[in-house]
């Protein structure tokens, strides 16, 4: 008989999961008898997914810390993360993260970081450095997973764009023409004869213009924190011009900002309302080279403000020759809500419209820079919304 099963054949491993799952007391229809170790995890899952029955965490710090240092022992990273998400929706604790203990012990993720954005306001200052080193935490994992491949495609595809064959000597790609004349390799000359020459050609201080427009409403938290880390790393590439903002009733211009992601972030002020019309509009106005301009809009276009002038100031800015494109979400959280009205009418001026995971971000500014087809190339990544 398998050690797992009673003598009665049941599965208790499965009994124990089932047990877990569905709680003590009316709830448990398996009557089956949980070790230690199982009652101290079914005591922290009690609190917070019993919490109507049970009182919850109660009121007091204590209680919040001792509880969340008990789900970090008991459970891997990503499922502490889901509870920690669950209990601030649950149970309103919002003294996890405008208190300092608090904050020392949850485990930090995107999510955690777009929190404390809405809650900046809140945060006493003897927590706010405790809740910069919480961001900034998650912003260099971050960094350090996306900022290579952000960079790598945004100077390839420029590379490409401005390749030419009549370089002038201080202007040759020397790695690259070598290459190209590999086959007229001369033996007894040991060297290489190069018929072909290449080079980048002449570069400006920027070759493109990029304008980050960024809905800051709540819902948008998650896309905010991955705009702000992309946001800064196209900074830092000389070959582009990034400009940074965000709005929701007023606009704000934190371009100054893009060398400190963590001060960028602290910058955004997540909720309120939302008037697109307002930010297309300074948009607009800080646009000085359209056809070498890329603006991608990050909302859901639920425009707060007047829908028909939103729509007027959208078509202008396409009809000037800038690519405009509308990114519903830039997250990992799955389909987002959107505005279907609104993102019909930008499709049918030409403007693609879908969500995006940050993985594929990168790949889409390298498209967008090298005046790809956006919705073929959406399309090809099974991006584009379904009809």
């Amino acid at each position: 008989m398998n050690n797992d099963q009673n003598t009665n054949g049941i599965d208790e491993s499965a009994l124990r999961k089932w047990r877990l799952i569905l709680g003590g007391n009316n709830n448990d229809g398996t009557n089956f008898p949980l070790q230690a170790s199982d009652l101290a995890i079914d005591k922290v899952l009690e609190a917070l997914y019993d919490s109507d029955r049970t009182g919850g965490l109660g009121s007091s710090s204590p209680n919040v810390a001792r509880w969340l240092g008990d789900i970090r022992s008991f459970f891997p990273s990503s499922v502490v993360q889901v509870m920690q998400k669950d209990a601030l929706q649950r149970l309103n604790l919002t003294q996890m993260l405008t208190e300092k203990e608090m904050l020392e012990n949850v485990e930090a993720d995107v999510h955690l970081v777009a929190t404390l954005m809405t809650l900046s306001h809140v945060i006493l200052e003897k927590t706010k450095d405790t809740a910069r080193q919480v961001v900034r935490k998650v912003v260099d994992q971050l960094l350090q997973k996306l900022a290579q491949p952000m960079q790598q495609a945004i100077t390839g595809s420029l590379n490409r764009s401005v390749r030419n064959r009549r370089p002038r000597h201080n202007e040759i790609n020397w790695h690259e023409t070598i290459k190209k004349n590999l086959k007229h390799y001369q033996p007894e000359y040991k060297t290489i004869i190069p018929e072909t020459r290449i080079g980048y050609g002449r570069k400006r201080s920027s070759l493109k213009d990029i304008v980050l427009c960024l809905d800051q409403s709540g819902s948008m938290g998650a896309s905010v924190v991955y705009s702000g880390i992309f946001g800064s790393v196209m900074a830092s590439i000389p070959s582009v011009k990034t400009k940074m903002v965000v709005f929701d009733t007023a606009v704000a211009d934190l371009t100054e900002d893009l060398t400190d992601p963590v001060e960028l972030l602290f910058g955004v002020q997540l909720g309120g309302g939302t008037d697109i019309q307002r930010a297309l509009t300074y948009c607009q106005q800080i646009i000085t080279r359209p056809s070498d301009t890329v603006m991608v809009l990050i909302t859901d276009l639920y425009e707060g403000g007047d829908v028909t002038k939103m729509r007027t100031k959208a078509a202008e800015i396409v009809e000037s020759g800038v690519l405009l494109i509308v990114l519903l979400a830039l997250n990992d959280d799955g389909a987002p809500g959107y505005d279907h009205s609104n993102a019909q009418f930008l499709s049918n001026l030409g403007v693609p419209v879908f969500a995006c995971s940050p993985d594929k971000f990168p790949d889409l500014m390298a498209a967008a820079l090298s005046k790809q087809d956006i919705t073929l190339w959406a399309a090809k990544e099974d991006l584009a919304l379904k009809k």
